[in-house]
């Protein structure tokens, strides 16, 4: 399954979030993918595309940087699978 997880940086400080990232990588735990991201050009928010098979392995991504990022996670399909289930 792929999802968009839409992070907001607490305080709106991403520096944290960038310093931690720095320091010990994206720490994924085994099975969630890492697709991409892009960040809002106010550094406010960044869009990350994530794959996985179970939403248990994405949430423990999640509680490993809860305490620097808000998170909104929404399962999303790939526009042209979209098309063909209407």
């Amino acid at each position: 399954m792929l999802f968009m997880v839409i992070e907001r940086f607490r305080g709106g400080q991403a520096e944290p979030v960038y310093a931690r990232a720095r320091e010990q990588g994206r720490m994924l735990p085994a099975g969630l993918r890492y697709v991409d991201s892009w960040v809002a050009a106010d550094f406010a928010r960044c869009y990350q595309l994530m794959e996985c098979e179970d939403l248990t392995t994405l949430m423990r991504w999640v509680t490993s940087w809860s305490d620097l990022v808000e998170f909104e996670i929404v399962p999303v399909v790939p526009s042209s699978r979209a098309s063909g289930l209407l």
